[in-house]
């Protein structure tokens, strides 16, 4: 299956993969900035997330968002869940992600803390008593920092909405096909970025990727949440054309 997915520019490739709590849609406040400046935008929807079915056979997120690139260089821009996908890219095909920019990634080595799961606990609670809206308002509340807008809030909901509706309705989604890397044979120039109102556990993935690469720019936002790009891309837009020119 192909992801569903667009791409916008010419230019050097930046790949944008999605929060999981969202999806391609996360990064309206992104493209523009990157086509401006030079880049080839390819957003693209995980299966199971905005317009990209959810999985009915054994699949793979990395295998699936390298098929929408070809054989050239690239960079990767991803976001909490899209962010573990990036990392298993830029391991496991390290000659061809040249920059790897991170935004409050999640990781093969994060641990969750007792706040993480309650949140966890608290979300299937409410889904499994059959109040997605509740679920949703959850959601939103947790990830969406004090800085966004009200608009931004509420693209947040109709995008946990969708990604809910979506995934309730496959009884089962098959497992993914797993592979063996080492976050350690990345080559790629690295930004960690994080922010100060997101679960610590967050900045512990980045920390512990910036132990592994030293040569990684690290970022700590005092006004962000999880999802800076869409909280306040006035200020970190500037932060990603930056680092990747």
């Amino acid at each position: 299956m192909t992801l569903a997915h667009d791409v916008t520019g010419d230019g050097p490739a930046v790949l944008l993969l999605h929060s999981t709590v969202v999806d391609r849609r996360m990064w309206d406040p992104t493209v523009p900035a990157l086509v401006e400046a030079g880049f080839q935008a390819i957003r693209c929807d995980l299966r199971g997330y905005g317009d990209s079915p959810p999985a009915t056979e054994l699949y793979n997120d990395a295998d699936d968002a390298l098929d929408l690139l070809g054989t050239d260089p690239f960079t990767i821009i991803g976001s909490s869940g899209g962010g573990r996908v990036a990392l298993e890219i830029a391991a496991r095909y390290p000659g061809l992600v040249t920059a790897l920019v991170l935004l409050c990634s999640a990781g093969d080595n994060l641990f969750p803390g007792p706040g993480l799961r309650a949140f966890w606990d608290r979300e299937n609670a409410l889904l499994e008593a059959g109040d997605i809206d509740g679920a949703v308002d959850l959601n939103v509340t947790q990830w969406v920092g004090p800085e966004a807008s009200d608009q931004t809030r509420d693209s947040v909901r109709v995008m946990q909405r969708h990604v809910f509706d979506l995934q309730m309705a496959v009884p089962e989604e098959p497992p993914q096909t797993t592979y063996e890397y080492d976050y350690a044979d990345i080559a790629a120039r690295m930004l960690l970025v994080t922010g100060a109102h997101d679960f610590p556990e967050f900045g512990a993935v980045a920390d512990d990727l910036a132990a592994v690469h030293p040569s990684a720019t690290r970022v700590h936002l005092p006004w962000a949440g999880h999802l800076p790009s869409m909280e306040r891309p006035d200020l970190l837009n500037p932060i990603l054309l930056e680092f990747l020119k």
